[in-house]
């Protein structure tokens, strides 16, 4: 059986998927976006494209896309060249289910299923030769662009990104606007294309499902270009690194980490030489000052005149960067007593749902906690229980002494409407303190001049989260509580939040979807899926290393361990495995259980690979006739109808089983087999 990734990325073609740029040229207005622009996209490589917010990266995406002329310069690229885009019109597809939805990402093959259906339902009118060759043709295509197992290729990447499979069926215009972004996620990852053009596509997803994207996008095998906020993600899938500053285009070779290693090292290289040079060129000056006077020394002078202007000639240029980095610092008017918040069985549940089941725990001063899980786990509904947005049906949360608490929601950006300006808003979120203080806040999160008084209705989702982080700069809490504070911010911004928030000496919990800056900042992690609740007391890397072990070693994952703990009540490692009280009797019989789980799931693996197996060669069997465009000619009606539906029941049966073995391969790995 062909892997899922493998048989998405079937690059034996003789066409090589590749975009030449040269001498690109664009801007709106009197602005300048990027200019002399030169990019060969070569086979195979991933490329990150980078740069600051309004640098020009989506511009450059959609000129590469061919949906935007460039306004100087020549874009080449082959006339089968088979580009996939990722989509931004939501409302197109309501009306269709997700599957048709992401079907769609192949037109081709779309328009032969079809056609194909109608001609069915319509039969031959009499006309049987050319009813037969043009199934025959339809045939052909659907077959070249593997029509048969398309359904559960597109149901698979659906899942992939987080979207169940009762919801396949269901219409797009049932999803909020987050998940049908995944929808179109998921129609472009399926388009079989050679380039991948991808805006932002990690926007919306939880953590599980990036990783997923990180998987499918590393073993994509042909040219990638991504734009992305998330630096770890970057690191991840990329290669190569496209970055727009100084209004240009610059390739670097390596990951964006290796990006930033180079840049820092370029910067300090640069301002070493110009130190050097400048402290040469103030002891040249001196002598010429001390000795220009003199006849006997004028031509020494009039030399070291000239060497000093070479000097000066050769000073390396230290341009200034498109990119701006907010300086955010939070402070806290005071510290908290030793534990800054306490929960007691606090639980949740919408319309007899339980979202948060009962728990309980205790988070100290100067902690740093990341709340992580899948999207609809309940993080943020946890989080507003903590500020007491939502209560609790059951317990409480009991803040400790002396803490003030101050908060960032997902909706930053909906609470900031009307004519107010920046500055006023600012102002009466802080009415204590001075305009110039509010000035220089705004200042520091790059509202300066002019920018402090435009409307806040008028606000960017990053502009939005910046100004809210404004406001907690302002108010000096010893807990802050940030949910999805990255979310629209740059990765300049990001980096300058993540600096901040290392610095501050408060206590933080806190939602991220960018791995790095969850990775880098949270010491304990609060972990929710399937009604579990699971405290880790170590970082996020930590948390994975250990969940890993649990799929790669069960014996080893059954011992008790001191730094995790199931706040439902039983103990547990990571969030999948209980334990088992070590080497004692209750250890060795779970031992026992595991390895006879295993055997059971070895013998129903193999028993459905000898069934799959089975049905491909009665499959096979069945679609020749397909392949054969005389058959057409001459078969009945009710043949190619029986025939039809006999292929039909054969496919059902191959994705039942096909589904049966992909669950016994993932409970395999549960175990660690």
């Amino acid at each position: 059986m062909v892997g899922f990734e493998s048989s998405l990325s079937n690059h034996d073609r003789s066409i090589e998927p590749m975009i030449s740029l040269s001498d690109v040229a664009m801007g709106f207005g009197a602005r300048m976006l990027f200019e002399e622009v030169n990019w060969r996209l070569n086979p195979g490589v991933h490329y990150g494209l980078t740069g600051a917010n309004g640098a020009g990266k989506s511009t450059l995406i959609k000129i590469l896309s061919g949906e935007l002329r460039p306004d100087k310069g020549e874009v080449s690229r082959p006339s089968d060249l088979r580009l996939g885009v990722l989509a931004q019109d939501q409302t197109r597809y309501d009306t269709q289910t997700l599957l048709q939805v992401v079907m769609q990402g192949r037109p081709a093959l779309w328009a032969a299923l079809g056609e194909k259906e109608r001609l069915l339902a319509e039969g031959d009118s009499g006309n049987h030769d050319q009813f037969g060759h043009r199934l025959g043709e339809l045939e052909a295509v659907i077959a070249d662009h593997d029509g048969y197992t398309a359904e559960p290729q597109a149901a698979r990447l659906l899942a992939g990104l987080g979207l169940s499979e009762e919801r396949h069926g269901r219409p797009m215009g049932e999803l909020s606007g987050g998940y049908r972004l995944r929808v179109l996620l998921a129609q472009t990852l399926f388009s079989e294309a050679d380039l991948l053009l991808l805006d932002e596509p990690t926007n919306h997803l939880d953590i599980v499902s990036i990783r997923w994207l990180e998987e499918f996008l590393r073993a994509f095998k042909g040219t990638l270009v991504v734009i992305s906020h998330d630096r770890h993600f970057l690191n991840a899938v990329c290669g190569h690194v496209a970055d727009l500053d100084y209004n240009t285009l610059t390739l670097y070779p390596g990951n964006y980490d290796a990006f930033l290693a180079f840049q820092e090292g370029e910067q300090e290289r640069k301002e070493a030489i110009l130190e050097r040079t400048q402290k040469k060129i103030e002891t040249t000056q001196r002598f010429i000052t001390r000795f220009k006077a003199k006849a006997s020394k004028a031509r020494q002078a009039g030399s070291r005149q000239k060497m000093m202007e070479k000097m000066e000639a050769s000073l390396p240029v230290i341009e200034i960067s498109s990119r701006r980095f907010p300086k955010f610092r939070f402070q806290q008017t005071r510290p908290s007593g030793k534990e800054a918040l306490a929960a007691k069985g606090v639980a949740k549940s919408y319309g007899g749902h339980p979202v948060i089941p009962p728990l309980s725990f205790s988070v100290n001063r100067g902690e740093r906690v990341a709340v992580v899980g899948p999207n609809g786990a309940g993080k943020s509904t946890l989080l507003k229980m903590i500020v007491g947005e939502v209560t609790p049906d059951q317990g409480g949360m009991i803040p400790g002494h002396e803490v003030r608490v101050g908060y960032f929601g997902q909706d930053a950006q909906t609470k900031l409407t009307g004519r107010t300006s920046l500055a006023e808003w600012l102002h009466g979120q802080a009415p204590s303190e001075t305009v110039s203080t509010i000035r220089s806040i705004l200042g520091r999160v790059l509202f300066s001049g002019d920018e402090a008084d435009k409307p806040i209705s008028a606000l960017s989702g990053g502009e939005a989260a910046r100004l809210h982080l404004a406001r907690l700069m302002l108010s000096r809490d010893n807990l802050l509580v940030l949910d999805e504070p990255t979310n629209h911010l740059d990765l300049e911004a990001r980096q300058s939040l993540l600096e901040a928030l290392e610095e501050y000496e408060g206590t933080l919990i806190f939602v991220s979807h960018d791995r790095h800056f969850v990775s880098s900042l949270g010491k304990r992690v609060l972990a929710l899926e399937g009604g579990k609740v699971n405290d880790f007391h170590g970082s996020y890397e930590e948390y994975l290393a250990r969940q890993h072990a649990d799929y790669l070693d069960a014996a080893k994952a059954a011992q008790p361990t001191a730094d995790s703990k199931n706040l439902t009540g039983k103990s547990a490692v990571g969030s999948q495995v209980k334990q088992t009280g070590g080497e004692g009797g209750k250890g060795k019989e779970q031992r026992k259980e595991t390895r006879r789980e295993e055997a059971r799931l070895r013998q129903d693996m193999s028993r459905l690979e000898k069934e799959v197996a089975k049905l491909e060669g009665e499959l096979a069997e069945v679609e020749k006739p397909f392949g054969d465009p005389d058959w057409y000619r001459t078969a009945a009606k009710e043949d190619m109808s029986r025939l039809e539906a006999r292929r039909k029941t054969i496919q059902e049966q191959l994705e039942k089983k096909m589904k049966e073995w992909e669950k016994a391969g993932a409970d395999m790995q549960k175990l660690g087999a």
